[in-house]
């Protein structure tokens, strides 16, 4: 048969292209390679399971053992690659071992950006980025009752709704005016700041955190604002950084993500990189829509059929119950401007082209059932 396809991570996208190649084609070897314990569940569900009961444990759909016999793969938990061969086909481990390859998919996910604060406090700063860190982060929380979370974009407005509904007083630090400042219009973010301050978030806008310092058993957070908050846990959600190292090492062209043709194929040619390390047409897309539509696509040229990713109008879904929440961000770089209708019921953002072309939305509250329709209007995200 040749050597496996490998692929390596085994979050969302590693296990979709495992998935998608698998309904193509039963023979291919396919090798997957983990850092983790090599389970697979929905990395998306994290930022509101608290709030639902669920549990680390729950979240969890099927460990390695059971992924790798419905798959009929081979999974190799708890392994680190640490360089990638690209002369000889072949990755190597952190142990020395090497594994050769056919194909290798990079599906490297993405790390959660540290800001460079100052404090003795810093260390005790949680970020959540997979299981094992929801795990940490549902122990540190226990006896707990103020949190304190660094960052207003969609991870950090998720959370602290879930925080809030959970019972826990929620502080919200971001450097920007409102939140969700990257997808929303003005009007669209103070209606879902009202909302979820009814829910009691309290937000701290147009502030950036400068240090965290332990005083006695509590985080103090102080602002450039002068402000200080006293918390119990302190939560950083303020971006992700795509996991590119490992293929700038090879010689594989990084930019913001691993640099990937429509093919999803880096400057080797077997090799290919998808999901939120990979950088498709100077898009970067950490979203679960833009993960499916690529792993489809790139497990039929896996399997021999190369073909090319299409990516269509790909709404998200904002998990803010307190303020139901749809977002298509618009290409910023087509001049347009947003037409905004809002009530005590919803927002409706609209943003258009100089001629009326929808090229995005931002739907809240009552709105939102304006969804489907206003989908159906809007163009591809690449064609």
């Amino acid at each position: 048969m040749g050597n496996p396809v490998v692929i390596v991570g085994s979050g969302l996208a590693g296990y979709a292209v495992a998935r998608e190649l698998r309904k193509l084609n039963t023979d291919i070897p396919v090798t997957m390679i983990s850092a983790d314990h090599g389970g697979f569940y929905s990395k998306p569900m994290l930022s509101n399971a608290l709030s639902f009961g669920k549990t680390p444990a729950s979240i969890l759909n099927s460990d390695a053992v059971q992924m790798a016999s419905q798959l009929k793969i081979s999974i190799r938990p708890h392994c680190r690659v640490t360089t990638i061969d690209q002369s000889q086909s072949a990755v190597i481990l952190a142990d020395g071992e090497k594994i050769f390859y056919g194909q290798l998919v990079l599906a490297l996910g993405a790390d959660q950006v540290r800001l460079p604060l100052q404090g003795d406090g810093v260390a005790k700063i949680l970020t959540v980025n997979d299981l094992d860190d929801y795990q940490n982060f549902r122990e540190a929380l226990i006896g707990k009752k103020r949190v304190s979370i660094i960052g207003a974009g969609l991870i950090g407005c998720e959370f602290a709704n879930d925080l809030a509904a959970s019972g826990y007083q929620v502080d919200v630090i971001d450097i920007s005016t409102q939140p969700l400042g990257r997808l929303l219009p003005p009007a669209s973010g103070a209606f879902i700041q009202q909302k979820l301050a009814a829910a009691g978030v309290v937000f701290h806008l147009n502030a950036t955190t400068q240090t965290v310092d332990q005083v006695e058993d509590r985080l103090r957070l102080t602002l450039t604002s002068g402000e200080s908050i006293d918390s119990d846990l302190v939560l950083s959600s303020v971006g992700l950084r795509p996991r590119t190292q490992l293929a700038e090492a090879a010689g594989i062209p990084v930019n913001r993500g691993i640099v990937v043709n429509r093919l999803l194929q880096t400057r080797f040619a077997n090799i290919y990189a998808l999901g939120d390390c990979a950088e498709v047409e100077s898009k970067v897309l950490p979203f679960v829509m833009p993960i499916t539509h690529a792993a489809r696509a790139l497990a039929a040229t896996l399997a021999g059929n190369p073909t090319s990713v299409h990516y269509p109008a790909m709404p998200v879904m904002v998990k803010t119950p307190a303020c139901p929440t749809v977002v298509s961000p618009p290409d910023f770089s087509v001049q347009g401007e947003w037409q905004v209708e809002a009530d005590t019921d919803g927002v409706k953002a609209l943003y258009r082209d100089e001629t009326g072309n929808l090229l995005g939305y931002a739907l809240l509250g009552a709105a939102t059932k304006e969804k489907n329709n206003l989908t159906s209007q809007l163009p591809a995200v690449l064609v």
